[in-house]
C-alpha cells in the first residue's frame, strides 16, 4: 500500500521530514527484537562452521535497523526487511518439514528457498535496493555522512549474501544429484538423513537422544526426546 514499494524514488521524497507511521514503527521494533534474539541465541544453539559470519550478519543487521531508524531512513529500511523475510519464511518451513521427517516436502521447500534466496538477494537486492541507496539517494539529496555509512553496511550485507548463495547452490546441487537434501554444509554436528539410514534400527542404542535435528548423549538446547532413563538400563 506504500508508494515507495513500486517507485523507490519515493523513499527520498521529502526526506528527512517524513512522518513515521505507527505500522512502520511496530514493524521495525518487531524486526529489531527478532534479530537481537538471534544474536544471543546463537551462543546456546548448535555451533556451526559459519558462526563468525552469522554473528557478523546479526551485528550488521541490528546496526542497519537501528541506524536507519535513527536517521529516518525507514522507508527503504522496510523494503530491505520485507525482501529478507520473503526467503526466511520458506527456509523455516523447510526446517519444520525436516523435523517432521517429511523428506520430500523438506527437499521441495529447500529448493524453493534456494530459488527465492538467490533471486531476492543476488537479483532484486542489488537492482532494487542498492540502486536506490547508491544512485537515487545521491541524486535526490546529494552527499552526506549517513549515506556512506548506510551504503557500506548494505554492501557488507551483499557480500554475506554471496557467501550464503554459494553454500545454498552447493546444497541444492547435492539435493538434485542424490535425490534429497544432504547434511547442512555449515555444521559438523547435525545428523544428516544419510547417516540416520545407515544405522540399523536393531543396533541403534536406546539411550541416544535426538534433539531438534541433532544427536548426542546429552541433547542440545534442553530439548530431550525419545530418551530412556538410566534406571531402565
Amino acid at each position: 500500500q506504500t508508494p515507495w514499494l513500486w517507485n523507490t524514488r519515493q523513499c527520498w521524497s521529502g526526506y528527512p521530514y517524513q512522518p513515521l507511521m505507527p505500522d512502520l514503527h511496530y514493524y521495525y521494533i518487531v524486526e529489531l527484537s527478532f534479530y537481537w534474539s538471534l544474536m544471543f541465541s546463537q551462543f546456546i544453539d548448535v555451533k556451526r562452521k559459519d558462526f563468525g559470519i552469522m554473528f557478523t550478519h546479526h551485528i550488521v543487521t541490528v546496526t542497519l535497523i537501528t541506524f536507519s531508524y535513527v536517521t529516518n531512513l525507514t522507508r527503504v529500511g522496510t523494503l530491505i526487511l520485507c525482501l529478507h523475510d520473503a526467503a526466511d519464511i520458506v527456509l523455516e518451513a523447510a526446517k519444520m518439514a525436516n523435523y517432521c521427517k517429511c523428506q520430500k516436502l523438506s527437499d521441495l521447500l529447500f529448493l524453493t528457498f534456494a530459488v527465492v534466496f538467490i533471486v531476492s538477494r543476488l537479483g532484486i537486492y542489488p537492482l532494487w535496493i542498492l540502486n536506490t541507496t547508491l544512485f537515487e539517494l545521491y541524486e535526490a539529496l546529494g552527499n552526506f555522512p549517513a549515506l556512506w555509512v548506510f551504503n557500506v553496511l548494505l554492501m557488507v550485507l551483499q557480500i554475506l549474501h554471496c557467501f550464503w548463495s554459494y553454500l545454498i547452490i552447493k546444497a541444492a546441487y547435492k539435493a538434485i544429484s542424490k535425490g534429497k537434501v544432504a547434511k547442512d554444509a555449515r555444521s559438523d554436528v547435525e545428523s544428516s538423513s544419510d547417516e540416520e539410514e545407515t544405522v540399523p534400527r536393531s543396533k541403534a542404542p536406546h539411550s541416544t537422544v535426538t534433539t531438534n535435528g541433532t544427536s548426542g548423549a546429552n541433547g542440545t538446547n534442553g530439548y530431550l526426546t525419545g530418551a530412556t532413563s538410566s534406571e531402565e538400563h
